[in-house]
């Protein structure tokens, strides 16, 4: 079953065709994540625009977005907290810099601490 298009910008601009021979071409993502030690991952915190909240930010990552989802949703089971996967980038709620660090080192990243 082919997935819902729900507005005008996910038909990819073209509405309609008057040409009878036109052929609409599907985007592929054929990104290829890199293996875990190629990766070169920042872990910061940040504060900014969220009401004085601490956030844990994540960036660097390489690869398919379904693989980003999969890295947060581990992240987030581990550390016991919640969080989001957007923009390329996996915010992870609270300050647990350290022990997102320690798993992300343990699965074979490279990780820097980045920030203030």
């Amino acid at each position: 079953m082919k997935p819902k298009k729900n507005s005008l910008s996910d038909l990819g601009g073209i509405m309609y065709s008057t040409n009878p021979e036109f052929e609409y071409e599907e985007e592929v993502d054929d990104t290829v994540t890199s293996p875990n030690n190629q990766q070169d991952l920042r872990v910061m915190l940040d504060k900014k625009n969220r009401g004085g909240k601490a956030v844990t930010l994540i960036t660097g990552f390489k690869g398919r977005s379904e693989d980003l989802e999969v890295l947060g949703k581990m992240l987030k089971t581990k550390c016991g907290v919640g969080g989001s996967v957007k923009d390329g980038e996996i915010m992870i709620q609270g300050d647990v810099r350290d022990k997102v660090m320690g798993i992300l080192q343990k699965d074979g990243y490279k990780v820097k601490k980045a920030g203030g």
